[in-house]
């Protein structure tokens, strides 16, 4: 039934919950990506901000160049040699100092300046002097007065591929134009100016801040899944235990109904065999006289009166339990109920050799109780208590008040209970014992509770076992 039990929670009451679990989880995954594609967006936006900045900044340093080539070198080359030849060591010297010296500390790795007939009239590298270059678009742009810019990366294919290549170069192509005495820049090209920026670092830089985004976007995703995880395996775990218990308390209520009916229909059984049982009896009687007289050794009599007695004592418990009365409240003290127990069981007490140990606090508030109630459970209780010693023992009881109620503890010596049948013994119809219907302990519990208290038992240490009863002064409002 437990294994059937627990194959229906998971199947029944923890299939929604999968579900909400599982947009939970889906939901998180969704997060994610879309966080991933914000970044590579963003890093894309960054990267195209950092292309027009490096493009306009080359753009500002042409036209500063322009200007200085014109003022520092053209016009006074000009008016010293009638002409401009680079290929005079003078001219060249002083080009090459009037370019440097406009370019000091700015971010520029190479430039080439190229003659309208794509030949390279000055470069960095003087070994491209003198070089016809091949003509490409942006040079021919660049000598019909139109600036181009393009970027040139280099790396492995992986690099290449996720838009962060070893090394990123800005080429850009821009006319070198004349100048006017006043300082105007006109539509005349005389040249064409190629500058190359290297973004690498800057590149660098923004992957740096990709790959931190995406770790961190990670790190915390990951910080939510695992407070995700354990939220959601907390929430299984308690809808699942409420689950179990719910189909517990189905099956305990459906056993309790069942065993009701049966209860109900076994006690109108026990109550109708009270009768015939009480005639069988004092039939016996009469037939115990009328026998004395023809065989006083006969013992025929005597046990049918001795078991019909027992067996009327076993329907008597049977009722009692099935049927329990309500008990009728009134002022008593506990102190005198045990008295009276142990003045009832003197003589058994004294015959199997008995040691009762009492430890009663003093004083003992009343309590609102049925004490003929309370001596009938309390008499089982010493009787089990004897039964647990055949040979003889100590018996112990402890009577102790704590704010509002009244403790009652019993002990013997006996073997104690198996650790596997403590929760057993409440159950009807269970007994330990070769003589005995099982319903003793069940009537004191039914009693006991009745009174708004309470009843458990342990085994005590190292041998015996120890009740404890707990029992209002004062009954709750609904009992009164």
């Amino acid at each position: 039934m437990v294994a059937s039990m627990n194959r229906r929670v998971p199947e029944e009451k923890i299939k929604p919950f999968r579900l909400v679990k599982y947009f939970t989880f889906t939901g998180l995954v969704v997060i994610f990506l879309v966080t991933l594609i914000l970044t590579i967006l963003n890093t894309h936006w960054v990267k195209s901000i950092q292309r027009k900045k490096a493009e306009d900044y080359a753009h500002a340093l042409i036209e500063n160049l322009n200007h200085q080539v014109f003022i520092q070198f053209i016009l006074p080359v000009g008016m010293k040699f009638g002409r401009v030849q680079l290929r005079n060591p003078d001219q060249l010297e002083r080009m090459d100092n009037v370019v440097r010296s406009t370019l000091y500390s700015f971010k520029v790795e190479d430039l080439n300046i190229y003659s309208m007939n794509n030949t390279i009239s000055y470069s960095f590298d003087e070994g491209r002097i003198g070089v016809v270059a091949v003509g490409g678009t942006a040079l021919e742009q660049a000598k019909v007065g139109k600036s181009t810019s393009r970027l040139v990366r280099r790396g492995g294919f992986l690099e290449i591929l996720l838009g962060f290549p070893k090394e990123v170069q800005l080429v850009t192509f821009a006319p070198l134009r004349w100048e006017e005495p006043l300082g105007r820049i006109t539509d005349t090209v005389l040249g064409v100016v190629e500058i190359v920026q290297d973004l690498s670092e800057d590149y660098q830089t923004i992957f740096r801040i990709q790959i931190l985004v995406v770790i961190t976007c990670t790190v915390l995703m990951g910080a939510l899944f695992v407070v995700l995880l354990f939220v959601v395996k907390r929430g299984e775990a308690i809808i699942e235990q409420r689950a179990e218990e719910r189909l517990r308390l189905k099956e305990q209520l459906g056993r309790a109904e069942r065993l009701s009916a049966m209860g109900e229909m076994a006690a109108g059984i026990s109550h109708e065999i009270r009768n015939p049982l009480g005639i069988i009896r004092s039939s016996a009687e009469l037939l115990k006289k009328k026998v004395a007289k023809i065989d006083p050794t006969s013992a025929i009599p005597d046990i049918i009166i001795e078991e019909a007695t027992r067996l009327n004592g076993i329907i008597t418990d049977f009722i009692n339990f099935a049927r329990p009365r309500s008990p009728k409240f009134s002022p008593c003290r506990i102190e005198d109920v045990i008295e009276k127990n142990l003045a009832f069981l003197a003589a058994p007490i004294a015959n199997k050799n008995y040691t009762i140990r009492k430890a009663f606090q003093d004083p003992l508030p009343e309590i609102m109780a049925d004490a003929p109630m309370l001596h009938q459970s309390f008499l089982n209780l010493f009787i089990n208590a004897m039964q647990a010693m055949p040979e003889g023992g100590e018996i112990g009881i402890r009577l102790n008040a704590d704010g509002g109620s009244v403790t009652i503890q019993i002990e013997d010596e006996g073997r104690g209970i198996p650790g596997d049948l403590l929760e057993k013994v409440w159950d009807p119809f269970f007994t330990t014992k070769d003589k005995g219907t099982g319903l003793g302990l069940g009537i004191v519990k039914n009693i006991i509770e009745s009174h708004g208290g309470s009843i458990g038992i342990a085994n005590r240490d190292p041998r015996g076992a120890r009740v404890i009863v707990t029992l209002p002064v004062r009954l709750p409002e609904s009992n009164v």
